[in-house]
């Protein structure tokens, strides 16, 4: 996680989820600001993005939702990626 804060806002993040795979760290989904606009990426076993844009009145409820986000659904992005990764 990566939060930039300016004169006490918040400016930029970036929230990932990550998880171990065979002794690896790998991406799954990502909250960030990169491309000048909020959104999520759910990123794929073959390395393709699925870019959705997320809609909020500040970065903060951004930064609060994205968080819960994982905390609520880690297990189904998990599973979703182990079973992209079988068809692979």
């Amino acid at each position: 996680m990566r939060i930039t804060v300016k004169n006490g806002k918040v400016i930029d993040i970036v929230v990932q989820y990550e998880t171990l795979i065979e002794g690896k760290w790998i991406a799954i989904v990502r909250y960030d600001c990169v491309h000048g606009f909020l959104h999520r990426d759910v990123i794929y076993p073959n390395g393709e993005k699925e870019k959705q844009v997320i809609e909020f009145d500040s970065l903060e409820v951004a930064l609060t939702y994205a968080e819960q986000d994982f905390k609520d659904r880690w297990e189904f992005y998990k599973n979703r990626y182990l079973k992209k990764l079988k068809k692979k």
